[in-house]
């Protein structure tokens, strides 16, 4: 999933290192030299030291550019991610929690029938309504073939 408003590109990427560099501070450099953002996703290591991570990677586009050059420098491989949030309509009981951190306000209080409304288009899949989601009717749909 990519997004791109107000020159600020986001994209969910899954990123496999190379055993060399699982150890080292690459996703630091790339905030701190590139100012970008991210959320970390999923991540692991495998016992070869080979280290796998789906991240939500977000800057201007410039530097997103330039952040994804870095990466590729260090031999570190990119792919894009099919990732969504689905919600189980039956489970949602419309309390309203994942309103308040939605970021993109693709969930919001429909104010006359006080139902919680998901506008999927503006979702990021970011995964913060699932954290907080009192009956789990929220949930991060990845596609682990890349794994």
């Amino acid at each position: 999933m990519t997004e791109t408003q107000n020159n600020v590109r986001r994209s969910i990427l899954a990123l496999t290192f190379p055993p060399l560099f699982s150890g080292r501070p690459i996703m630091c450099n790339l905030a701190k030299h590139y100012e970008l953002d991210f959320n970390i996703l999923k991540a692991s290591i495998s016992p070869r030291r080979e280290g796998k991570l789906v991240l939500e990677l977000s800057g201007s586009e410039e530097e997103f550019q330039k952040g994804l050059s870095y990466l590729k420098e260090h031999g570190i491989s990119i792919a894009k991610v099919s990732q969504q949030i689905s919600r189980d309509e039956d489970s949602c009981v419309h309390c309203g929690l994942c309103t308040a951190l939605c970021p993109t306000q693709a969930l919001s209080l429909d104010h006359e029938t006080r139902h919680v409304l998901f506008d999927v288009e503006k979702c990021t899949a970011c995964g913060a309504c699932t954290r907080v989601c009192p009956v789990h009717a929220m949930r991060v749909d990845v596609d682990d073939t890349l794994w």
